[in-house]
């Protein structure tokens, strides 16, 4: 498996490789290193270092990111080599088509800022990035995994994919046990936007809305926890966040582990987020059964059941999501109908159990078609 970076396999990949160590394979896991190797190892992981620049596309690291994977593909010959994130597929992806590789799984989480980059330059990227796409996705032996079908549309646009080749799993899925549907606190509303710091997840359009509520006498609290990617270029810079920390409208809880104790203590969970592939916190929100607001664009309108399990606003709108918040602020009843739906979808559609042996299908399926 290659992926961008080892906390991002933790949180997201790491019960799948869990399961094909437990169906008898042997896992080996190319990442960029940040806290995560002893924990990757002690798992029983095969870990191979990689340096991906995530902050931008420079020639030369791209070059030296492909002839690595290269020289690691030669030298494992996998028989399948699940790659995960965009730059992961695309480099990846091209080292494949000049390995001895039998099997290719390609994890489209999400089409990432190019996709959501309306300016001209922005425009010619997603050009390139199509013909790369159409490039590396015709290996012989392979299967793509989308997360929503408005990514797979987009991609079928730039490259031809045969019916057989096209899995939709809805997300990373959830450990189910972990996050148990608590009744709704009897305190103050409490309103909880938990991801990555970064322009794209609608950070900003938040704050606006919770200061635009909490100056209109809405009595609740907004809370915002994760940390700035610095090797995001849209990740918010420091000095925007200490001014919102001292303005006082939201509070800023940074990195959190704890998250369905913070969910336990929420009434509503927002992502205004631009685009996703199918975005966790949603899928933590429908198990721990909490109400959800969050955008209507790719991903983010697929993790909730509208008007059911939650409510979608348009994108970078802050007075529909403000309107939104505060109608789900005043009706505690409504809150919890939505999450008690949001729970039993969770259920049915979300189930991590789910998610790993739809993987492990792919993966034998690959092997014998080897």
């Amino acid at each position: 498996m290659v992926i961008n970076v080892d906390w991002f396999f933790l949180s997201h990949r790491l019960q799948v490789a869990l399961g094909a160590l437990r169906a008898g394979h042997e896992v080996h896991i190319a990442t960029s290193l940040s806290h995560g190797r002893i924990q990757l190892e002690s798992h029983g992981f095969v870990v191979h270092p990689l340096e991906v620049d995530r902050s931008g596309a420079s020639p030369l690291g791209l070059v030296k990111l492909f002839l690595t994977l290269l020289r690691l593909f030669w030298k494992l010959r996998p028989d399948v080599l699940h790659l995960v994130t965009i730059k992961p597929v695309l480099i990846g992806g091209m080292a494949a088509r000049f390995s001895p590789v039998r099997g290719v799984v390609y994890a489209v989480s999400g089409l990432g800022h190019v996709f959501v980059a309306d300016r001209l330059l922005g425009k010619l990227r997603r050009k390139i990035v199509g013909a790369w796409y159409r490039f590396v996705l015709g290996a012989r032996n392979m299967r793509i995994i989308f997360q929503n079908p408005d990514d797979c549309r987009e991609i079928k646009s730039v490259a031809i994919l045969r019916k057989d080749q096209i899995v939709m799993i809805p997300g990373s899925g959830v450990e189910l046990p972990d996050y148990q549907m608590t009744p709704l606190p009897q305190s103050e509303a409490v309103v909880l936007m938990a991801s990555r710091l970064l322009s794209t997840k609608g950070v900003r359009e938040y704050v606006v809305a919770a200061q635009q509520l909490r100056a209109s006498g809405v009595k609740a609290q907004f809370w915002l926890v994760g940390d700035p990617d610095p090797a995001n270029p849209a990740s918010i810079p420091a000095p925007e966040l200490d001014a919102w920390g001292k303005q006082g409208a939201v509070e800023l809880l940074g990195h959190r582990s704890d998250i369905p104790a913070l969910m336990a203590q929420a009434h509503i969970v927002v992502l205004p987020s631009y685009r996703e592939g199918l975005p966790k916190v949603l899928i933590e929100a429908a198990a721990c059964g909490r109400a959800v607001v969050t955008t209507d664009v790719p991903g983010c309108r697929d993790a909730i059941e509208k008007d059911v399990t939650g409510v979608l606003v348009p994108s970078k709108d802050v007075a529909s999501l403000a309107d939104a918040m505060r109608r789900l602020i005043e009706d505690r009843p409504l809150c919890q109908t939505m999450g008690h739906a949001g729970r039993k979808r969770a259920e049915k559609v979300f189930d991590v159990n789910v998610v790993v042996r739809t993987h492990l299908e792919i993966y034998s399926a690959l092997g014998e078609c080897a």
